[in-house]
């Protein structure tokens, strides 16, 4: 049996089964059909199917899981399809959205939360304009109750790099057009909200929050990172991530981190972890690292970024206060409190009772926490020692004990 070059890159980079989020739904594409499991049981085999002839990819709707798209390549003069169905086995196959394209080989798939949107970049291994040797792509975006079919409206001529929907499903976010690429946010109408500029850019990234997005050139590009606040409509941070092959925000929406991995790169293999403006937090470097990704946890679990952050003033005069109240009353009672010598701690948000162990888990327990020194703060103060020995020891005319 011989593969075409699509068929053969599906079969390597997509399941064989896909899931609803709710592991609910479970489907399958086979010759001409989509197949329908019970995802409890799957010795009974598929329960029904759709018939889409020649289809060629297909992508189940996560959450939930209540509709699927299939693509139906370009073949003998008949355009290539994009079209959504329905997943309830009553609805006996009917198409719920239908969108007919020319010059296409190959698409992407980007279903929004709450399965109402679809956006599908379609590519065209030629780019009959001679503009791109890498081909021509497109932007479609399709609704389930069909109140918009039909390509989004970019303002700048170029390949479409990087699409992502927002957390709650609203908006989506672009970034396309020959360099210095262009970045625009778009509304579930398709009409434009925010530009976030020019620049080099082929990566998008929204926070699982909704509120922060970091906007970067990855791959051959520079590593430039934008960190904007969508809520404020600012930029709040800029830095850079050379090298970098892989990115994700972490799951509190607090945090990205970005990887240089093998084996698309050999060497200078590692992670960086940033603050949510673009302060480096965290580095560590492998001699190979292959593949990192975050635990999976459910957003809801955490809290807002006001909740996370206070200022440093505050803390200050908070602890000055309770300070103060000690010392009154250690005079009154004449004994000095046990903990009035002690360090103030650093602050602990109220919603993470155990911010030790989280920070743990978060950097795998080699960042500092509580009053525990860095290696590289406990290698300084051990250089410090060994300085002052040695000079008590010129001084008293004694050999310095090199050990």
């Amino acid at each position: 049996m011989h593969l075409s070059l699509m068929e053969h890159d599906m079969l390597i980079h997509r399941p064989m089964v896909q899931f609803s989020a709710d592991e609910s739904v479970a489907c399958r594409m086979m010759t001409n059909e989509i197949q329908f499991f019970d995802p409890k049981d799957f010795t009974k085999g598929f329960g029904y199917k759709i018939r889409l002839p020649g289809i060629a990819a297909m992508q189940l709707a996560s959450a939930p899981g209540s509709h699927v798209a299939g693509f139906v390549p370009e073949t003998k003069g008949v355009p290539a399809s994009v079209q959504i169905f329905s997943c309830d086995k009553d609805a006996q196959g009917q198409v719920v959205a239908r969108r007919s394209f020319f010059r296409c080989s190959t698409v992407q798939f980007h279903w929004n939360k709450g399965s109402t949107g679809l956006l599908v970049i379609s590519q065209a291994d030629v780019d009959k304009t001679n503009q791109s040797y890498y081909g021509e792509t497109k932007l479609h975006y399709l609704t389930t109750d069909r109140a918009f079919e039909g390509m989004v409206p970019l303002t700048k001529d170029g390949p479409v790099h990087d699409v992502q929907w927002s957390y709650s499903g609203s908006e989506f976010a672009v970034v396309y057009g020959f360099m210095p690429a262009r970045a625009t946010i778009f509304n579930k109408k398709c009409n434009p909200l925010i530009e976030l500029g020019e620049g080099p850019y082929n990566t998008i990234r929204w926070n699982p929050k909704g509120r922060f997005i970091v906007l970067a050139g990855f791959g051959n590009l520079p590593g430039d990172m934008t960190f904007w606040d969508y809520s404020e409509k600012k930029l709040i941070g800029k830095t850079k991530a050379e090298w970098s092959v892989t990115s994700e925000w972490a799951p509190d929406g607090c945090h990205f981190m970005t990887a240089t991995t093998a084996p698309r790169l050999q060497i200078d293999n590692g992670i960086k972890i940033f603050d949510h403006n673009g302060s480096l937090q965290f580095k560590k470097m492998f001699e190979k690292l292959y593949q990192v990704d975050w635990r999976p946890e459910a957003p809801e679990r955490f809290g807002d970024i006001t909740g996370l952050t206070t200022s440093l003033g505050s803390i200050k005069i908070e602890e000055t206060k309770k300070q103060a109240q000690g010392s009154k009353s250690a005079q009154a009672s004449g004994k000095a409190p046990a903990n009035i010598a002690a360090k103030p701690t650093a602050y602990r948000p109220p919603q993470s009772k155990n911010s030790a162990e989280l920070q743990d888990k978060l950097f795998g327990g080699l960042a500092s926490t509580g009053g525990e020194m860095s290696k590289n703060a406990l290698r300084n103060k051990k250089r410090r020692e060994k300085q002052k020995e040695k000079k008590a020891a010129d001084a008293s005319g004694s050999p310095a004990d090199d050990s």
